[in-house]
């Protein structure tokens, strides 16, 4: 299947996505060919690709871990580039989760004032959301992706069986943002994935696929975040806040889809307060989220820690913080504030159900 955004394609399906790669780069012609990937993609990914890559190859290898998704390791990357005498015709192709994607076509565009770079997403959530839409960055100062820009890869070639090398843990990371595109925008899209069954890998796909094309919609509209782009924010306002210090603090850190899965609760617990969701959707959708996920510990002695990461998110505006909030399941607004009083009463509501 190919889904088509504005200014570059997404492959999506089987094996033949990897004879599209090699048709592409064959086409492309590039001086030379990078692939930045960690110790699992190295491992368990590369060899899906490998026989479809009738070119020579340098690697690139980083630490896995939201941890390394830092300035530090841009530094490596840019000084094997370096090394390795990349040009401004080479190619970086980012082969990982959302970790390698959002990291490596960071550096591909900031080298030499940008060289050409596509992603090959191997987790569940790098798939329906981190690979696609041109954001791009690291961290910084325990702050998520503080550091960042703009700008969209070349193409975007998405290998469904790649959900087969994944834990249920992590598969369950990334269905948090399947969970979130049927919230925001689609209430029958939400009503197919309450049947979801994480051991039943085989209806992936298809999720795979409708999510794919949600967010291509609505980057398509809005690709700067500027208005509806917004909307794909739900949950990430709360849970950028808790993954940050889970990732400082936990010696298992929350994932990604995991933080967000407690946002999306707490923030609807916020729609409900001051943007008329009604209590029976409120239920619905925390009963379903926390039949999904295992039950966070948040400790009361860390509000004022999350207050304070989220007063620097990146989204606020006019020194408020600012949120995505539903209306109902499958309707969202942008733009919506709550006080800290409110923010506290909806990690309470988390952290009592």
């Amino acid at each position: 299947m190919i889904i088509e955004t504005k200014n570059y394609n997404i492959y999506s399906g089987g094996l033949e996505v990897f004879q599209q790669l090699q048709a592409f780069l064959n086409d492309k012609n590039y001086s030379k060919i990078f692939i930045l990937v960690d110790e699992n993609t190295k491992e368990f990914c590369f060899s899906y690709i490998k026989d479809y890559l009738n070119h020579q190859i340098n690697f690139i290898q980083i630490k896995s871990g939201e941890i390394n998704k830092n300035l530090e390791t841009c530094s490596i990357i840019w000084n094997e580039l370096t090394k390795q005498n990349a040009d401004r015709k080479s190619v970086l192709i980012n082969i990982g989760g959302g970790v390698i994607g959002d990291m490596g076509g960071f550096c591909a565009s900031t080298y030499k004032r940008g060289v050409d770079f596509i992603n090959i997403p191997t987790t569940l959530l790098s798939q329906v959301d981190a690979s696609v839409g041109g954001k791009l960055g690291v961290d910084f100062n325990g702050l998520k992706n503080q550091i960042g820009l703009f700008n969209d890869p070349k193409a975007i070639f998405v290998y469904h069986n790649f959900v087969n090398t994944l834990s249920t843990t992590e598969v369950i990371s990334g269905f948090a943002e399947i969970i979130k595109h049927g919230l925001i925008l689609d209430k029958n899209y939400w009503k197919e994935i309450k049947n979801f069954d994480k051991y039943n890998l085989k209806e992936l796909p298809n999720l795979i696929n409708q999510s794919i094309s949600i967010k291509r919609d609505i980057v398509n509209l809005d690709p700067e975040e500027k208005n509806v782009r917004k909307k794909l924010n739900f949950g990430h306002t709360i849970g950028h806040a808790i993954e940050s210090l889970s990732v400082e603090n936990d010696i298992n850190p929350l994932s990604h889809g995991e933080s967000v899965a407690i946002g999306m609760i707490c923030e609807s617990f916020l729609s409900y307060k001051i943007n008329n969701l009604s209590e029976i959707e409120l239920n619905e959708i925390s009963t379903f989220i926390f039949s999904k996920y295992n039950k966070y510990k948040i400790d009361i002695n860390n509000y004022d820690k999350y207050l304070s990461l989220m007063c620097n998110d990146k989204k606020n505006e006019n020194n408020k913080i600012n949120f995505t909030l539903l209306n109902q399941i499958g309707q969202s607004d942008i733009n919506k504030y709550a006080n800290f009083d409110l923010i506290i009463e909806s990690l309470d509501y988390y952290r009592c159900n």
